[in-house]
């Protein structure tokens, strides 16, 4: 048991009534508005007769891919990490956004079959943002490993992924919304999940297709008014650090 559930034992009855408060005080942001899918096709080829093969890439998540905290898809992940990939990559990229605000990891299994229920798409790489609504649910670290297991299978099952970068969870120790001890609480049960998601995808090898981003700091003012959610400049910071993986598994399967 992580050390943050353990103290949500004895801690129960003021967590149960400071969620409560979060729930009801903290204001309920909107999506970002924008497209989420589409064809990045400013790659000039080499050979205008042989097109490039496009990157296919796949953003699935909760909340933060859904751009909660940014205006427009552009000023979110989604947006902020297409604009890195524009000045390295050598292909057009195609891609798409699959995301709701407050799913948790299992619910993603669900939220895949309702985006994508006939024909499967096929995508070269999935990015995951999962797990902060695990956390806010105290889910055990087994459990929520075994989530995360069945989310990759069903990405390389049914939708042919070939490499899934999985971002960190973020610092929920730093939220402002989060009150103490709630915050302290919440802090330490990501980072277990965290820790325990690194080390399990690093033993699995390189071979698994499988990689933990861990999340970047973020500067000051870089939450949204929520005091909960990335704002524009931390999905700029975020997409930097996740742009850099990419960059490494840039060409197409």
């Amino acid at each position: 048991m992580s050390l943050g559930r353990a103290l949500a034992l004895p801690l129960a009855p003021v967590l149960i009534w400071q969620g409560r408060r979060v729930r009801r005080d903290t204001p309920r942001l909107p999506e970002a508005c924008g497209p989420r899918a589409g064809l990045d096709d400013a790659h000039k080829s080499d050979k205008p007769d042989e097109p490039a093969k496009p990157l296919r890439l796949l953003i699935l998540g909760d909340s933060s891919a859904a751009g909660v905290g940014a205006s427009h898809q552009s000023e979110a992940l989604s947006g902020q990490l297409r604009a890195c990939l524009a000045s390295t990559l050598a292909a057009p990229l195609q891609w798409r956004v699959v995301a709701r605000t407050g799913i948790a990891t299992a619910e993603a299994l669900a939220l895949l079959d309702e985006a994508m229920p006939d024909e499967p798409e096929g995508f070269d790489i999935a990015l995951v943002a999962l797990g902060v609504n695990d956390v806010t649910a105290l889910r055990g670290v087994s459990r929520w490993l075994a989530d995360v297991d069945r989310v990759c299978a069903r990405l390389r099952e049914r939708h042919s992924v070939k490499r899934v970068i999985w971002s960190g969870l973020p610092p929920m120790d730093r939220f402002p919304a989060l009150p103490q001890p709630l915050r302290m609480v919440m802090g330490l049960h990501a980072r277990a999940l965290d820790r325990a998601l690194a080390a399990h995808f690093s033993r699995d090898g390189s071979a698994s297709g499988r990689r933990h981003i861990a999340m970047p700091l973020m500067p000051d003012g870089a939450v949204a008014s929520d005091g909960f959610h990335p704002g524009p400049l931390a999905y700029a910071r975020w997409a930097q650090t996740l742009h850099s993986a990419l960059d490494q598994d840039k060409k197409p399967a």
